[in-house]
């Protein structure tokens, strides 16, 4: 008789209790994966999706083809920005805790994702972000104290009071509006990039999704667009092991890399490291001048360990060992900048530590300012009225009689 069918369960690693098993990820020597012409074509760099694009090896040297030969005081800037974002998460979490906001989510172990991309595009590149790119803030200039009034839905919130905590935008960084909604800011970005590429623009539009959400149709639209009529555009997909609670295994990385996807579309799918800043410049580099010189986009997969609760609502040691984050493969993005640079002699631990005090103390006084315009419990408060604007473009009759029994029971 035939065998009959049986339904296939991905296999979760490790559990809670058990030894962290990271021997399913693939890894390739840094400097070992070649790095092919920007115009290439994509069934010629097939290899990009499967092998892993690193630079920095064991001993934090550069090494490669793909090296982006960075100035060292570019790389320090680098280095600052990424401990901000660690000191700025750890003490908004704090903070939660101590119920002063109301939600927060972190990004330890991910912040050269967004760092090192944000630093290879251009200042006027579209940026489209999920809920843990905090870090591409601090590239483009944001201010603690307007990212620290929107977590507390301030008089100063720069979303009025309409958005969850850490779903920022930001106009003059060229920063969409995070959405809640998983996934709608990949089409949202391949649309964006099309309009530029119809109005003769030379800016791209990068964005970034967790590998979780990968299994939305969202994602399948934007790289069918985004092929069809080569848009410029760089969509992210950041692998950090794990959504909300479910293994990426459940979204297809069990099967294949998520950056194999790309060639599925017919455009090129790169897999790189995504703790090592060197890497993602160059790879984030790469695919920006591969699109603006009209070659279409780029699906670049980052592969990354999200060493954090997915959010404070959320505890990762029921569903995985506690010692995972210290096991990963790939490290820490932050120490192994800072150990290229120290291994250059262009910095210290004596001189890390005085950075993070320094960013600690900057983090206190914003938050301080920040409360001075409003908290959870006192005022001031955002005015009632602002719920009725910035929806329709002429508020209709059934609003204008809601806001005006407002106006009247306030009087």
């Amino acid at each position: 008789m035939p065998r009959p069918s049986r339904l296939h369960v991905p296999r979760v690693p490790a559990r809670p209790g058990e030894a962290p098993d990271f021997s399913y990820v693939s890894l390739s020597p840094a400097g070992a994966v070649a790095r092919p012409d920007v115009n290439a074509a994509p069934a010629d760099i097939e290899n990009l999706s499967v092998e892993l694009i690193r630079v920095l090896d064991d001993e934090h040297v550069a090494v490669g083809p793909w090296n982006p030969h960075l100035d060292v005081d570019v790389l320090q800037v680098a280095l600052r920005h990424m401990v901000l974002t660690r000191v700025f998460d750890d003490r908004m979490l704090r903070t939660q805790r101590q119920g002063k906001i109301s939600f927060y989510m972190k990004s330890t172990g991910e912040e050269a994702v967004a760092i090192a991309a944000a630093m290879a595009l251009r200042p006027s590149d579209m940026l489209f972000p999920a809920y843990r790119q905090q870090g591409l803030q601090f590239v483009r200039g944001a201010r603690l104290v307007d990212l620290m009034c929107q977590l507390l839905s301030n008089t100063r919130d720069m979303c009025k009071g309409r958005q969850l905590p850490v779903m920022y935008h930001s106009v003059p960084g060229r920063i969409f509006s995070i959405s809640g909604n998983l996934a709608t800011q990949f089409p949202q970005a391949v649309g964006w990039a099309m309009a530029a590429a119809i109005k003769g623009e030379d800016s791209v539009a990068a964005t970034w999704i967790g590998e979780g959400s990968s299994a939305e149709a969202d994602f399948h639209h934007a790289l069918l667009f985004a092929s069809v009529y080569k848009a410029p555009v760089i969509l992210n997909v950041v692998n950090n092991q794990w959504a909300i609670s479910t293994f990426q295994g459940y979204a297809g990385g069990e099967q294949r890399s998520f950056a194999a996807r790309g060639p599925g579309y017919g455009m090129p799918g790169l897999r790189v490291d995504g703790n090592d800043f060197l890497a993602v410049y160059a790879a984030t580099e790469w695919a920006a001048e591969r699109a603006r010189k009209g070659a279409g986009g780029s699906l670049i997969e980052l592969v990354t360990y999200r060493a954090s609760a997915h959010s404070t609502s959320d505890d990762p040691s029921r569903y995985r060992p506690k010692e995972d984050a210290e096991r990963w493969p790939l490290g820490d993005p932050v120490e192994r900048l800072k150990g290229h640079l120290i291994r250059l002699g262009e910095w210290s631990e004596e001189q890390h530590a005085a950075l993070v005090g320094e960013l600690d103390a900057q983090v206190v006084a914003a938050w301080q300012e920040a409360t001075t315009y409003g908290t959870l419990t006192d005022g001031p408060r955002l005015d009632r009225d602002l719920m009725f604007e910035d929806v329709f473009k002429e508020l209709p009759p059934h609003l204008v009689e809601q806001r005006e029994a407002l106006r009247r029971e306030r009087s």
